[in-house]
């Protein structure tokens, strides 16, 4: 399967080298808004065919699929360009800004017969399997705590008078949409979406959460996720039940999930085999679930990516976070 990319940092480098390990995609087109940033972009990762328009991409025969990682608030309109162009899209968390937006850019996936996905990489790692076999052994959840809060270098532009894109309204950022919704969907991908939520921001001056605390809602227990740009932590994961806790590192990553038993010292290993780059599987996974049109994995995916924008959406405009697009 032919796909291009949209989007020239790090993310976009990373995806492409995930799917050179895969042996059904092929890297095949680069988009960028500027002449010289696409090619240079393309010659590092030895691509031959060069786009600076985004309808021109959309219509070409050079690729079957697209990556799109360009900022948050631009996703929907560069994933409608290649729905109606009739190219699987895989689309970089968080796949939109709101609802709306998902809803219409599914109605165009679907009139067009292409698959578009939410790249929410820890949903497809083989760990995530292990975490839900975890959540089995430890009987019934009491409570979680599920950090995700990484120090960003661009916390340090934003303090200097910069208006980094992930620190902006414009630009639909902030700490939830940016970290939070990786322990958010896996919340909703164990245990479905939560009856009640609500989160408490530390808001900036720019109008979006440098970090804050949400908490969900469960029938029996609640949910405890801490999302931060603006500190630093180990980011150890607990699900604490009955019989045991599960203990993972990093909501990203689900690094080295293992059981504690609560009655001794015994210390069940979960881990499957850890790839350093998780973004392999959901590569797999979208190629999988195309070529074998395994609709039933594609409909519980769109169910964690609705249910998790539902919630996000939903707590931040709670607490007057509006995006541009919005207003």
């Amino acid at each position: 399967m032919k796909f291009g990319t949209v989007g020239t940092g790090w993310i976009t480098d990373a995806f492409i080298e995930a799917a050179m390990e895969t042996d059904t995609l092929v890297h095949t087109a680069v988009y960028s808004r500027t002449d010289d940033k696409a090619r240079a972009f393309s010659e590092k990762h030895g691509v031959n065919h060069v786009f600076t328009d985004l309808e021109e991409m959309a219509a070409s025969d050079e690729l079957d699929a697209v990556y799109i990682a360009s900022p948050n608030s631009h996703h929907f309109h560069h994933v409608l360009t290649f729905l109606k162009g009739q190219k699987h899209v895989f689309c970089e968390k968080p796949i939109f800004s709101n609802l709306q937006e998902w809803e219409e850019a599914y109605r165009i996936a679907e009139e067009n017969g292409v698959f578009l996905f939410e790249a929410m990489r820890n949903l497809y790692a083989p760990n995530f399997t292990r975490i839900q076999e975890g959540v089995e052994q430890i009987g019934a959840v009491q409570s979680m705590i599920l950090p995700f809060v990484q120090y960003s270098g661009r916390y340090d532009k934003y303090l200097a008078g910069e208006d980094p894109n992930v620190f902006t309204t414009a630009f639909s950022g902030g700490a939830l949409m940016d970290l939070g919704v990786y322990p958010l969907s896996i919340a909703v991908g164990l245990f479905g979406k939560p009856s009640n939520a609500a989160y408490f921001p530390v808001l900036l001056d720019s109008g979006v959460d440098g970090s804050g605390t949400l908490v969900l809602e469960y029938p029996g227990f609640t949910a405890t996720i801490l999302c931060s740009k603006i500190a630093q932590s180990i980011n150890t994961c607990e699900i604490h039940g009955e019989n045991g806790t599960l203990v993972f590192e990093n909501a990203g990553d689900m690094y080295h999930p293992k059981v504690l038993r609560n009655k001794g010292d015994e210390v069940v290993e979960l881990s499957a085999d850890d790839h350093p780059n998780n973004m392999v599987y959901e590569a797999e996974s979208f190629v999988r679930i195309i070529e074998t049109n395994d609709t039933d994995a594609y409909e519980r995916l769109k169910t964690i990516s609705y249910d998790v924008l539902a919630v996000a959406e939903n707590v931040r405009r709670e607490n007057g976070i509006i995006f541009d697009s919005e207003k």
